[in-house]
């Protein structure tokens, strides 16, 4: 089937698509709804309690009618409720329950609106008698947002935060670390809501740095609404663990792994009153191995050299450090003021050997190199955060505030060595001088944001905040030949970078609700300004330094319409307008040359891309399944993507690239199934078309191709105590602009068994089963074929051993009460 063909029928199944939405749209419009909602807090703190369990029990037989739990902001609502008597019922694991009863619902009432709920904190005593226990959704979808619990992900135990989101629906990974979302690399990560400094902001080396037991949950937003930063084509915010449960908890995790690969956490937390102190610490020692090929065919060869062939195994061992702490103090009843630190220390060996061999049109050999490379990269970050909240008197009104500092420094101390060898018994040439590469990265990250929430009539909601960041980097690259007399200077490749980047932002935002529509709508304006100095030697080794400025100013819409049907379901559209600003590393013009026939560099003329989005999703929940599907559609005028040239002396150099347009029209389908007692499955689908305009400058044919790909998550529980899990992620072939992206699969399983008490549990798992995970494409150009391939793997197996004490520790053990049908699961609601 050609790909014209292949985009007809995926265009009418978008048609079809739209078509059934509007169509569920049409029906559900205009029914009679009524719903209970309310907002659950804890009475000191006033902070929200998300994923408390919320039952609604039929006042004469108390059988559960209906249950849910509350979202991250700790907000409930239950939909579709008939008339008649109920009695409401709320748990959450440490805290005392909150019954009410005689709940009346008749068409005369309307819908019910119980407004704050004060939580109270339990003492031991009570908490031996709790018995409902609430598991957090494996999705939440709130406001265009999707939240990822990941607390029960069991493939990435001992893992760090690329194994989580490998796990994640509509993300990928690819061999090298890159993390993607809906196949769009131009995705920004932040760490609860902040960029980080880790790496100095290498996001592949940030997710590295951090281990998956600190983290609580994933944000992915698509289309970030004007409260979020509007660069970036959509987020994926990573939200650390806290550990605010009442009273004194801990747990800690030892591990074991296959090649040599070990990895321990501890967390620790006290709250009680108006005090919360919390912390956490985590050790990740061991090694990942990579193997890979780069294979050019140079099509308009200018010596004797047709073919290069290299292959490029490696050996890393890494040491990651990571320790986060912190204190909250509620002073008031109404506002909290919190001061955290967080510490990444990271160590890194690399050992990769180099074989290159140059060949003749007719296959002959002309030239046999063998490389070594010896890489050792150290570097810390800290980060300090300050932040207050305040409530008021009104509901929902509250003012936010933080302010962050971080720091970042890296040394990358890279050593090449390259034997030339003997062909067909010839004399090889003498060997090359060995070459060092020492590379010196310094950021500095200042963050200041203010949020304000007021609420306007019945349900509507104005909000406004101000964010101001300011980043200060420094990247020197020293190169030196190694002589007999000593290093000498290589004036070539030794250069230096600093960068003065600050972003200043204001957003205005109003929701409302009117029956069973709402919408929100928002503006954010931002002042970026990006000032760095390239500074270098010219041919006479005389220093010389050139100015770098990226200016961008704009005013960025954001517009969300959500239509509630009934049954439990809902419509909604979104539209964004973003941009995407070039970072200091692409604009870096040091050359990278640790490749010796494929350098990399930045370029300094980069412009920002202009981005927008518009999507479609309908969501709906029932008693054992709940299912999201979306139409979406993406343009990016002046796209930034990497180009490899034409080969110089058998070199290329890779670049970063203003090209003129690329298109993205995909559907999004995402399900979880309740299947039976004991076995849940969530499944993800990602189809896309992507359009790839023409850069004839670049040798670059206008290109579109028809893409995919899937994961899905399978969670078993056959016996008490012992639970699987196993994942499943397919990549399809894909194409952008040079690059034909190969398939790739992936097979992960895990076990976790709980000892008696719930306090202790043994896990094991293994990673990439069938070694089939991998980064491969074919490029092309005019005058270049290249094919690469790469490998990595680290850990295939690992075994953890899990213990836990404090309040809640094990809840999950469920002393009998006389009243089996009150105290009866909402899970188990027939």
């Amino acid at each position: 089937m050609t790909i014209k063909n292949q985009f007809m029928r995926f265009l009418q199944l978008k048609i079809a698509a739209i078509g059934l939405l509007l169509l569920i749209a049409a029906k559900g419009y205009g029914q009679y709804n009524t719903k209970i909602s309310g907002r659950l807090t804890d009475s000191l703190t006033h902070e929200p309690i998300p994923f408390a369990t919320v039952a609604l029990l039929n006042q004469q037989t108390k059988a559960p009618v209906k249950g849910i739990q509350t979202d991250t902001s700790g907000n409930f609502v239950l939909e579709n409720v008939s008339a008649g008597a109920f009695n409401l019922r709320i748990n959450y694991v440490g805290y005392n329950d909150i019954f009410k009863e005689n709940i009346l619902i008749n068409p005369a009432t309307g819908d019910l609106n119980l407004g704050t709920l004060p939580m109270a904190a339990s003492n031991n005593n009570l908490l031996k008698q709790v018995v409902i226990t609430a598991q957090k959704e494996a999705l939440q979808n709130i406001d265009g947002k999707k939240v990822f619990s990941v607390n029960q992900s069991l493939v990435s135990k001992g893992g760090n935060a690329a194994d989580l989101l490998q796990n994640v629906p509509t993300l990928q990974i690819d061999g090298n670390g890159n993390v993607s979302l809906r196949g769009s690399t131009g995705v920004k990560v932040l760490i609860d809501g902040k960029p980080s400094v880790i790496a100095n902001g290498d996001v592949t080396q940030i997710l590295q740095s951090i281990p998956a037991s600190a983290i609580e949950s994933i944000e992915v937003i698509p289309n970030p609404p004007a409260k979020y930063d509007a660069n970036g084509e959509g987020i994926i915010n990573i939200i650390l663990k806290k550990n605010s449960r009442p009273g004194l908890n801990g747990s800690a995790d030892i591990g074991a792994g296959t090649r040599d690969n070990y990895n321990a956490d501890a967390n620790l937390s006290y709250q009680s009153g108006k005090v919360n102190l919390y912390g956490n610490y985590s050790l990740k020692n061991g090694n990942t191995y990579s193997n890979g090929i780069q294979n050019m065919t140079f099509l308009s060869p200018v010596d004797s050299i047709r073919y290069s062939n290299e292959t490029f195994p490696s050996v890393t061992r890494n040491k990651i450090q990571f320790v986060k702490a912190g204190v909250d103090y509620s002073f008031t009843p109404q506002g909290k003021l919190g001061v955290s630190g967080s510490f990444n220390s990271r160590n890194t060996h690399r050992d990769e050997f180099l074989t290159i061999n140059n060949l003749a049109a007719d296959g002959a050999p002309v030239q046999s190199i063998n490389r070594y490379n010896t890489i050792n990269n150290n570097g810390n970050s800290y980060e300090f955060d300050l932040d207050y909240s305040q409530h008021f008197k009104k509901p929902k009104e509250e003012l936010t505030f933080n302010f962050s500092y971080a720091y970042g420094s890296s040394r990358n101390y890279q050593e090449y060595t390259t034997h030339f060898n003997s062909i067909n018994g010839e004399q090889a040439p003498a060997i090359d001088t060995p070459l060092i590469s020492d590379i010196r990265n310094y950021i500095t990250n200042y963050n200041i944001q203010a949020d304000y929430v007021l609420p306007v009539g019945k349900a509507g909601q104005f909000s406004t905040g101000y964010r101001g960041q300011v980043t200060i980097g420094n990247n020197d690259q020293y190169a030196y030949n190694v002589l007999d007399a000593g290093d000498a200077p290589f004036y070539s490749f030794t250069d230096f970078f600093s960068s003065d980047n600050q972003v200043q932002a204001l957003y205005l935002n109003y929701k409302d609700q009117i029956g069973y529509f709402s919408y929100q709508a928002g503006l954010r304006a931002e002042n970026s300004h990006l000032k760095a100095t390239f500074t270098s030697y010219n041919a006479n080794n005389l220093l010389f330094a050139a100015p770098v400025k990226v200016p961008v100013k704009g005013f960025y819409p954001s517009v969300l319409l959500t239509e509630k049907l009934e049954d439990n379901s809902q419509l909604q559209f979104t539209f964004t307008n973003r941009v995407s600003r070039p970072s200091a590393r692409e604009l870096n013009s040091t050359t990278d040359f640790s490749d010796p026939v494929n350098y990399s560099k930045g370029n300094p003329a980069l412009m920002p891309e202009s981005i927008n989005d518009l999507e479609l999703d309908y969501n709906k929940t029932w008693q054992n399944v709940s299912f999201t599907s979306g139409i979406y559609y993406d343009r990016i005028d002046n796209v930034i993507k990497h180009v490899q040239s034409d080969p110089v002396g058998d070199v290329t150099v890779t670049t970063p690239e203003n090209l003129k347009r690329s298109t993205t029209t995909g559907l999004e389908l995402i399900g979880h199934f309740n299947l039976l007692k004991g076995w849940d499955l969530t499944a993800n689908a990602n189809i896309y078309d992507r359009d790839n305009d023409a850069a004839p400058l670049f040798g670059i044919a206008a290109n579109n191709g028809l893409s995919w790909n899937a994961n899905v998550t399978s969670n078993v529980t056959p016996i008490q105590r012992l639970s699987f899990q196993i994942h499943a992620d397919y990549r399809a072939p894909d194409m952008i602009l040079q690059d034909e992206n190969r398939a790739a699969f992936g097979l992960d399983a895990a076990a976790k068994y709980d000892f008696a008490g719930n306090r202790a549990s043994l896990s094991f798992n293994a990673n990439d089963i069938f070694n089939s995970r991998k980064w491969a494409f074919l490029r092309s150009s005019d005058d270049l074929l290249l094919n690469f391939e790469r490998r990595t793997v680290s850990s295939r197996a690992t075994l953890t051993f899990s213990y836990r004490f404090g309040v809640g520790s094990n809840a999950s053990k469920q002393p009998r009460k006389k009243d089996s049908k009150q105290d009866k699961r909402i899970d188990d609601a027939s």
